[in-house]
Parts: C-alpha cells; structure tokens; sequence
C-alpha cells in the first residue's frame, strides 16, 4: 500500500484530530472563529465518508469555514452581544443617583445616603452647602468621596 492510499484510507482520523484540535482552542478563546473552522472540518470529515478524493475534501472543507467565518460568525457575535447586559455598572451606576443629606455637605466633607442604600462620604463644587434631608443627586464620584448637587441643579464642569 502507497503512501496517498495510506492517508486517504485514514483521512477520518485527520479530520476528527483537526475538529478537536479547533474546539479546544475555541473553547479557550470563545471568538466563534474556531468554531466555524471546526464546523468546516466536519463539512470534510463528511465529504471523506462520502467517498470523496482528499484534495476535494480539503477544497470542501476550506470552502465552508471560509463562508461560516465570512457569514454566519458575524451573525452569531452580534447576536451574543445583543443579549449582554448594558445596565450602567460600578461608577457609571452611581452618576445622577438620587439620594438625601445626612450630615451637612460642604466643599470640603459631608455625607449622603444615595437611592440604592449606599452611605458616602460626598463634598459638593463651589461654595454650596447642603443641610440635612436636602434631595441631591450624584454629579461624579472623585475615588471614594461622591460630588454632589441639589436635585435639579446643573454642573458647570
């Protein structure tokens, strides 16, 4: 038995090794390019066991990652990316959250409770000074100390 006859008889084993290989690196990466080129892989696995010659089923197999790359993974991406979760987070969460004074709010100190149950630390800009029970809301947060501002009232910065 030749050689060519030898690869072709076990090209099923190449092509099971290759989609495996592609998995396992999807899976490591998770960008669905792996994927489509493991999907591509099975498209000429199918091909072999089909009766094709190898060059054909290398030709097959190219032709289809290279279409489910170009087509379908931009399709699946958007829409993984449409399900994820754009709510504000961290600091983001925090800008324009109402909240009330609990001790009087100065340029140098004081301190409010925001809406979400949080108690900071919180100055204000300028001169401003907001007494006990006043309604502010959150203009920025400087490390761990809120900027605030008399709910309504606009910033200048």
């Amino acid at each position: 038995m030749d050689v060519l006859s030898t690869i072709d008889t076990f090209a099923w084993i190449f092509w099971l090794l290759l989609i495996l290989v592609f998995l396992v690196i999807e899976m490591l990466t998770v960008e669905l390019t792996f994927l489509m080129l493991a999907l591509g892989g099975i498209v000429g696995l199918v091909a072999d066991l089909g009766g094709a010659p190898l060059w054909l089923q290398v030709i097959i197999a190219a032709t289809a990652a290279i279409a489910l790359v170009v087509f379908l993974r931009p399709r699946m991406l958007q829409r993984l990316q449409r399900s994820a979760d754009t709510r504000p987070s961290n600091v983001e969460a925090l800008l324009g959250l109402e909240g009330e004074v609990l001790m009087t709010v100065s340029r140098v100190a004081g301190q409010v409770k925001l809406a979400n149950g949080d108690v900071w630390t919180a100055r204000c800009d300028g001169d401003t000074r907001l007494h006990p029970g006043a309604h502010i809301e959150v203009a920025r947060i400087d490390g761990a100390t809120a900027v605030v501002r008399a709910r309504g009232q606009e910033t200048t910065s």
